[in-house]
């Protein structure tokens, strides 16, 4: 159980970080392209500067990958935690039938339901919590890749503003 509860953590840290990451972001690129040269946001920068240098495409376009690098550190960890937290459930179901499974031995012939409630219960909720933690953090997990997309658009948008002859973009 301690397992799960650290990646629901670990997942929820990460989601309420990118999210607010990328809303002020998505919201700098909405603004006009003078505008976003000006304030010059602080994860793009390095484009920036780069679109400013007049760099030839080829280098612009690494750069902006770059730039989408950085900022999709952490989201690919969704993605893992997401695989995971069904397997840990999974492990605390096999170490409650193990535990069910104990208590029959140690008991031999008389056995009462009771005896085997403890272990049932840890396989259920273990199972349960594995599952309660992967749905959310796989759809969180793909709600930000989708704002990651809408950024990329948004770069190249840029981009394109900045060198109208590109038709590529970054």
């Amino acid at each position: 159980m301690w397992p799960i509860l650290f990646c629901s953590i670990m997942a929820l840290a990460i989601t309420i970080n990118k999210t607010v990451q990328f809303k002020i972001l998505l919201k700098q690129l909405a603004c006009p392209a003078p505008d976003i040269f000006d304030n010059k946001p602080d994860h793009i920068a390095s484009l920036l500067d780069a679109l400013e240098k007049k760099l030839d495409e080829k280098e612009v376009s690494l750069i902006g990958a770059g730039a989408l690098k950085v900022l999709e550190k952490g989201v690919g960890s969704l993605s893992l935690i997401a695989a995971i937290t069904p397997l840990l459930g999974l492990t605390g179901t096999v170490l409650g039938m193990i535990a069910s499974f104990r208590v029959i031995a140690a008991q031999g012939s008389v056995l009462r339901v009771e005896m085997l409630a403890n272990g049932i219960w840890e396989a259920l909720i273990t199972t349960a919590a594995g599952l309660l933690v992967a749905i959310p953090v796989e759809i969180a997990y793909y709600y930000l890749e989708g704002r990651l997309d809408e950024i990329a658009i948004g770069m190249k948008r840029l981009a394109m503003h900045f060198n109208p002859e590109k038709k590529d973009g970054i």
